[in-house]
């Protein structure tokens, strides 16, 4: 596992990606302090990859392309664009089948190789507006 904090986000979102939740836990803490709210899910590892594995289940082709990565120490940020088609039920909404891309910003904090802490904000009105009207 690498100690580059930007390798690892890298690795993260290659990992979102590509479904392998097992190289996903690998980069997670233990015990990551997550602050993006996670509905109905509690904001710790476990958390973080229910939320990723619903995401995959909506969204199958699922895909977050990194724009940007500036670090600063042990310090993360990216600005990342997530790219899918909702095949599956996202937060009440049934399949549509439209095809979706959402403005992300991410923050991280790596420590000994691993993401030890996550804020995040995503651009939901978007989300939603390009899965409600046609």
């Amino acid at each position: 596992m690498s100690e580059d904090p930007k390798a690892v986000v890298r690795q993260c979102y290659h990992a979102v990606s590509n479904g392998d939740f097992g190289s996903l836990s690998a980069v997670i803490a233990d015990d990551i302090i997550e602050h993006e709210e996670l509905p109905g899910l509690e904001p710790n590892k476990d958390g973080v990859i229910q939320f990723f594995r619903g995401m995959r289940e909506a969204f199958p082709d699922m895909e977050m392309v990194p724009d940007a990565i500036i670090t600063e120490g042990d310090l993360v940020a990216a600005r990342v664009t997530l790219k899918g088609t909702h095949r599956g039920d996202f937060m009440g909404i049934p399949a549509t089948g439209k095809e979706v891309v959402v403005a992300i910003a991410d923050f991280f904090r790596i420590e000994n190789g691993r993401i030890a802490e996550h804020w995040g904000v995503a651009d939901m009105a978007s989300m939603m507006e390009q899965l409600g009207g046609d």
